[in-house]
């Protein structure tokens, strides 16, 4: 034991005291930062292009009455400029030419041409124009026909929003307010998290065994460390690096929304005060309540994620990231062992990849039905409760579920592990052979 915590400790501050690491442990926050933040500003970018729709309405019941918006103008034409303009459409000074046909109120249909395909927001915003000014015709003429003339302001008023609150009673009868998507959202993103860490370090451990095999190292470890202290060591070693990383990822994580909510918490309370006074003096409108309410919003996402279980949520994500880590890693480790060179690895990592990236595939479902066949089944299979089962956790899930899945996935981590070490301990010192799984199965029968 003293030797593999020995490889253990060499794995673990090999890899942490290493420029990658620190560099992309501290930086990764704020690439996730500008990962989220960079398309939203490069799209409010690119809808600053100027643009001018030529128009030709052959009904007459839109002429003037399109509006544009601060970068696309829309310019209305007869008959012979629209037919010059459509025929030299790449010679044109316009974006596109849009043709309403005399039949659009039976056909809904009108027609935008372009030399280039025209962008989704352009296509959207003339169906939303169109859209809106057939149904305020149509409006305007159930109302004279029914001689009711404030009948649109009274249909209006019948308009309604509910506001449905999710409240949870917990077993002593204790309420506390929830949300659905703040549990869809972080059991979508502790799934995903545990998916890219396993894959990641696990892949790590597999060119970590054949760098050292390929090298002639692991000789000389193996002259004075069993092989099984040795894939022990390496394994743990390795996962502790990534636990780190995840620590510390959390606690910055944490720190952030900590400051959001403070900051939230003031601006709301400002917010507040604000619109008070407005309300008071004359002439003022009601953004200032509206700016309260999103404020309000806020707030409410930051309680209903505090009244989530997170010390269990917490704890769940540590034990599953560690047992699917543990999994995987064995299994990649034993592969490194088998193989020579990176190119026959691939043919055995693909059926092992399988259950992984079959979680990744069902993650959507899981997260819409909870409490489904699939997602049941799914959190108790070994292979792939790591990713499921944390889905199912923000929800609130029975207890003996929770503990039924983890005892499968402790009872298959020992049985992987055994497997993995008989493997290992043959596949690590046998060189040139391309091994196949019949030969591998052959392997788990030697008794050396």
């Amino acid at each position: 034991m003293n030797k593999s915590l020995l490889i253990l400790k060499r794995e673990y501050l090999t890899r942490v005291r290493k420029k990658s690491f620190i560099i992309m442990t501290l930086l990764f926050p704020f690439l996730m930062a500008a990962m989220t933040i960079l398309p939203a500003w490069l799209a409010m970018q690119d809808d600053k292009e100027e643009r001018t729709i030529a128009v030709y309405d052959a009904t007459g019941i839109f002429l003037g009455r399109l509006d544009g918006n601060e970068y696309t103008k829309f310019h209305y034409m007869p008959e012979e400029e629209y037919q010059k303009a459509k025929s030299d459409i790449k010679g044109s000074p316009y974006y596109a030419v849009l043709f309403i046909p005399p039949n659009i109120l039976s056909s809904n249909r009108a027609q935008l041409f372009s030399d280039k395909q025209v962008t989704i927001d352009v296509k959207s915003m003339i169906n939303d124009r169109l859209e809106k000014l057939i149904e305020s015709d149509k409006k305007q003429r159930v109302i004279d026909e029914s001689g009711i003339p404030d009948l649109e302001q009274q249909l209006a008023a019948t308009h309604t929003n509910i506001k449905l609150d999710t409240i949870k009673v917990g077993e002593n009868g204790e309420t506390a307010k929830s949300s659905t998507e703040i549990a869809m959202g972080l059991g979508y993103l502790a799934g995903f998290i545990i998916y890219m860490f396993v894959l990641m370090y696990g892949m790590m451990v597999m060119r970590g065994v054949m760098e050292e095999k390929t090298n002639r190292i692991v000789e000389v470890i193996i002259s004075s460390v069993k092989p099984m202290q040795l894939m022990f060591g390496k394994i743990v070693g390795i996962g502790l690096v990534g636990l780190t990383q995840i620590l510390f990822w959390l606690i910055i994580g944490t720190a952030i929304v900590t400051g959001a909510k403070a900051f939230s918490g003031t601006g709301q309370v400002q917010a507040i005060e604000t619109s008070q006074n407005l309300m008071t003096t004359p002439g003022i409108t009601a953004a200032q309540p509206m700016q309260a309410e999103q404020q309000n919003a806020v707030m409410q996402a930051f309680d209903s994620l505090s009244n989530l279980n997170l010390p269990l949520i917490f704890g769940s994500f540590i034990f599953y990231f560690l047992g699917g880590f543990l999994i995987y890693s064995s299994i990649m480790g034993a592969i490194g062992s088998a193989v020579d060179q990176d190119e026959d690895s691939q043919q055995l990592m693909f059926p092992v990849m399988l259950p992984l990236i079959f979680s990744i595939v069902i993650l959507f479902p899981v997260v819409k039905n909870p409490e489904g066949a699939l997602a049941f089944w799914a959190s108790m299979v070994p292979f792939t409760s790591p990713v499921i089962m944390m889905v199912r956790v923000p929800f609130g899930i029975p207890t003996w579920q929770l503990i039924l899945s983890m005892s499968i996935l402790a009872a298959s981590i020992v049985g992987v592990i055994w497997i993995a070490g008989k493997i290992y301990r043959t596949g690590i010192l046998m060189y040139g052979k391309k091994p196949n799984f019949k030969e591998i199965i052959k392997w788990l029968r030697y008794r050396n």
